[in-house]
């Protein structure tokens, strides 16, 4: 079990976050360790639908947030909607038509349990605290409720912050958000498609699963103008002279 000399250690980073904008210096690996998980990460919710991913430890924590980006469900999207904890201690137990595209990418990446917890402040959801594993296992009760003190310092470090990525995003400023090139491409989308930025986030995310690629890869080629979704059909078109994609 974590000694509370761990937990003070990362509730130590993240009172730093707070006070000096952003979550640079603060351990996610520590956090992992003093939470006995193997990664954790952090996503923030965003306007759309247009989740951010904002902290995450070494591993393959980041590909169970692009995961979920990508699919458009999974723990901790639910438990952002639900407003309520999603923990599920045995990934191999959960019935296949809950998550049915993530369950099987999960397994493959060696994730076997998941806890998620909302990011509450008053009644909304400002994002999650994913937990994985890669064994099969409860949260024992003393690390659940370390998870809901480490959860609510980081909705602070959220709710300092939010504003100010937001409106660097807003302004095409290089953010070092981790995909400040999707947010960027969900609005060209939606003004070359004539369609909501939610609308425009479904378009991308279907082009990106139905081509076997990135969310972010596809991004980086809406943004680079190598795609361009055009049409009501969802079938984005390809500038003359660069290229193939999308045809």
């Amino acid at each position: 079990m974590a000694s509370k000399g761990d937990l003070a250690v990362v509730l130590g980073y993240l009172r730093s976050a707070t006070v000096e904008g952003g979550f640079a210096d603060a351990d996610a690996a520590a956090c992992a360790r003093a939470l006995g998980a193997d990664g954790v990460a952090v996503s923030m919710a965003g306007e759309g639908g247009l989740w951010e991913l904002v902290w995450s430890s070494p591993g393959v924590s980041a590909q169970l947030e692009d995961l979920q980006f990508t699919l458009g469900h999974g723990p901790g999207l639910e438990a952002a909607e639900s407003c309520v904890a999603v923990l599920e201690p045995d990934l191999a137990r959960v019935p296949g038509e809950r998550w049915p595209a993530l369950l099987p990418e999960v397994m493959a990446l060696g994730v076997e349990a998941v806890f998620c917890f909302p990011l509450l402040l008053g009644g909304a959801c400002l994002g999650t605290l994913t937990l994985q594993r890669s064994s099969p296992g409860p949260l024992e009760d003393a690390r659940l409720m370390d998870a809901w003190i480490i959860a609510d310092a980081l909705t602070a470090v959220i709710a300092e912050n939010a504003e100010r990525w937001d409106a660097s995003v807003d302004l095409e400023q290089d953010t070092g958000l981790y995909r400040a090139r999707v947010h960027q491409a969900v609005g060209m989308i939606s003004v070359q498609a004539g369609v909501s930025l939610a609308q425009a986030l479904l378009r991308l995310r279907a082009y990106a699963f139905r081509h076997s690629r990135p969310v972010m890869e596809v991004a980086e080629d809406v943004v680079g103008r190598r795609v361009q979704f055009r049409n009501e059909l969802d079938r984005p078109g390809t500038p003359t002279g660069e290229g193939t994609e999308g045809t």
